[in-house]
């Protein structure tokens, strides 16, 4: 079973910062990162800061075209934001949608709404509330 939520977080914190704390909590809960994309305990991330584009617009640009295939055998040893694939998966967006619909994406230039609203009727409605 898959569960997402979307949160907000204060002022004066890093994106980096968040992570390493997201990491923590995974550990917490057993989380051992021993195969990407492996069986996990908890899957914490960070899908976005602002406007930033982390490392830089080739590296996102990189991970967000690599084969599929690539994607599953290597994994970047940086903060990729936002998340590559975010705007394809309603159970980031639905939730997201919840705190930030007006959020614009720094690269394609979208709302969180509008990029949800892309999403077909299928993929909306299979994320339902717990």
């Amino acid at each position: 079973m898959n569960a997402a939520a979307a949160i907000l977080v204060p002022a004066g914190m890093t994106a980096e910062g968040v992570l390493t704390h997201l990491l923590a909590v995974e550990m917490e809960f057993g989380r051992e990162r021993q195969r990407r994309w492996g069986m996990r305990t908890l899957d914490l991330d960070l899908v976005a800061w602002g406007d930033l584009i982390l490392p830089d617009r080739p590296g996102f640009d990189h991970w967000r075209g690599l084969d599929p295939a690539l994607q599953a055998q290597a994994a970047p040893d940086r903060l990729i934001l936002p998340h590559p694939r975010l705007q394809d998966r309603a159970f980031v967006l639905v939730p997201l949608a919840d705190v930030a619909p007006a959020w614009r994406h720094p690269v394609f230039g979208l709302t969180v709404s509008q990029m949800l609203d892309a999403l077909s009727e299928a993929d909306r409605s299979a994320v339902v509330p717990v």
